[in-house]
């Protein structure tokens, strides 16, 4: 594949994967969070909004190709 057409299928990739995770990290925690402490609200967020770094590196590393020799 050519690393043009890989970078944009990355790209969109990462945006629609971006988007449906704050759809859905912003869904768990208005049902589950609505009673918890500060702390609780917090330490959910941090933990959501790095959580979706995982596959993001994925996607880059897949955009970026094999590696060469």
């Amino acid at each position: 594949m050519r690393p043009s057409l890989r970078s944009f299928i990355g790209t969109i990739a990462i945006i629609i994967i971006v988007l449906l995770y704050a759809l859905l990290a912003t869904t768990i925690a208005s049902a589950t969070l609505a009673e918890a402490p500060w702390w609780g609200h917090l330490l959910y967020f941090v933990l959501s909004g790095v959580l979706w770094i995982v596959p993001a590196m994925l996607i880059i590393k897949w955009m970026a190709g094999p590696a060469r020799k």
